[in-house]
């Protein structure tokens, strides 16, 4: 990995003692352009250092039907921008505590839980982000 670290801004390469990140998109207060930019730099270095799971923080938007970073976190996703390095994604409502998909996702990766009970199990600010080995 060339440069600083875009997880904790150590020149050091990581030690890989856990497999999920989170990276939040709105500090800084980024333009959408600017966000996707960040992701796309996130998505890179997690690969380079083999994360397995990206916690992507985009906030829902004060609008009530869901922020402009949201929308193209979400648009570059459907529209495959990432099928390179993400091999699924799951929005963060969908991840509801007793819904199936939450149980499944746990069960293959049970690290998950952890994680997702700080960010608040079923948060739409989020989205998940499952990378290819």
């Amino acid at each position: 990995m060339l440069g600083d670290c875009p997880f904790c801004g150590s020149h050091e390469i990581p030690s890989a003692n856990t497999d999920t990140a989170t990276i939040n998109l709105e500090i800084g207060g980024p333009t959408r352009e600017e966000a996707l930019d960040t992701l796309t730099h996130h998505i890179r270095a997690a690969a380079e250092v083999q994360i397995r799971v990206l916690i992507v923080i985009h906030g829902y938007g004060s609008s009530g039907r869901g922020g402009g970073i949201r929308r193209t976190v979400r648009e570059a996703l459907e529209n495959n921008f990432f099928s390179d390095r993400v091999d699924e994604y799951y929005h963060g409502e969908d991840l509801v505590h007793r819904s199936e998909l939450y149980q499944a996702l746990i069960k293959r990766r049970p690290t998950l839980k952890q994680h997702l009970k700080q960010l608040k199990e079923g948060n739409a600010g989020m989205t998940l982000l499952i990378m290819r080995h």
